[in-house]
């Protein structure tokens, strides 16, 4: 058994409005070669008003999503046929389409490797059935906001030294070079770029860019590292994105000629 015993024996009474607090039922793929954990899974997203498909392998969910385009996968790591990551990356290519990893895994370079494929959360086995549906809400009410962000008038790039962004057409630059972000680091850059200077905890970064009030805190730590490797001239010993301890993350604007980002 994968579940939390508890949780799995326990049934959520239905919650019929929660697709209208999505704009509609959404449809979600699960994937995952354990029926125990597909029925569970499928059963608490179902009694929260969401309309469930069911896949056992990696071709299955390729083919599924093919035909039937989901609003969000739940995909589990470690499948037959395809393994998760490279089912992420094929269902993927159509266009943007919100992934939550499941991985019975708790390794770092798991989550990275997810992470970088596209996946906007990860969930690591043995999970709450109920706060996977949190997480499911959470991923698309953000997948929404980046929705209605592309259909609003565009916003001028943000700029600090060598770094540009555009919010409404997603891209990133230093030095004039494109960066090539993940939905989460182009939103954490985001929001360092509109509140320099400011010292930020990981759990208010959790909260105003992950839009969670709850998770692991390592999410934040393994997005910062990584947008540190993107940005950082020397990520080792970062001078854009600092650390301050105690207290979370601060990003520091280097000059406008971005002379002492050490480029």
């Amino acid at each position: 058994m994968t579940l939390r015993i508890a949780d799995a024996r326990r049934h959520p009474r239905r919650r019929p409005d929660a697709g209208a607090r999505l704009g509609g039922v959404k449809r979600v793929l699960v994937v995952d070669d354990d029926p125990t954990v597909s029925e569970v899974v499928a059963g608490y997203l179902d009694r929260a008003g969401f309309a469930v498909d069911l896949a056992a392998d990696g071709p299955a969910a390729v083919a599924r999503a093919a035909a039937e385009p989901p609003d969000l996968v739940v995909l589990d790591l470690m499948l037959p046929g395809l393994d998760g990551l490279e089912v992420c990356r094929r269902i993927r290519e159509n266009g943007p389409l919100p992934v939550i990893m499941l991985t019975a895994r708790g390794d770092e370079e798991d989550r990275i490797l997810g992470l970088e494929v596209g996946a906007d959360d990860y969930v690591t086995k043995p999970f709450s059935p109920r706060e996977l549906v949190l997480r499911v809400e959470s991923v698309l009410r953000r997948a929404g906001a980046l929705a209605a962000d592309r259909a609003a008038p565009a916003e001028p790039w943000l700029r600090a030294g060598p770094l540009a962004l555009n919010p409404h057409a997603r891209r990133a630059t230093r030095h004039g070079a494109e960066l090539a972000l993940t939905i989460r680091e182009f939103d954490l850059l985001e929001f360092f770029l509109r509140n320099p200077g400011q010292a930020t905890s990981r759990e208010e970064l959790m909260r105003r860019v992950w839009g969670w009030e709850f998770g692991d805190l390592s999410t934040v730590t393994v997005h910062v590292r990584r947008l540190r490797e993107k940005i950082e001239h020397d990520p080792a010993h970062p001078r854009l994105i600092s650390t301050v301890w105690g207290r979370g993350y601060r990003f520091d604007p280097p000059p406008a000629d971005g002379a002492d980002d050490g480029a």
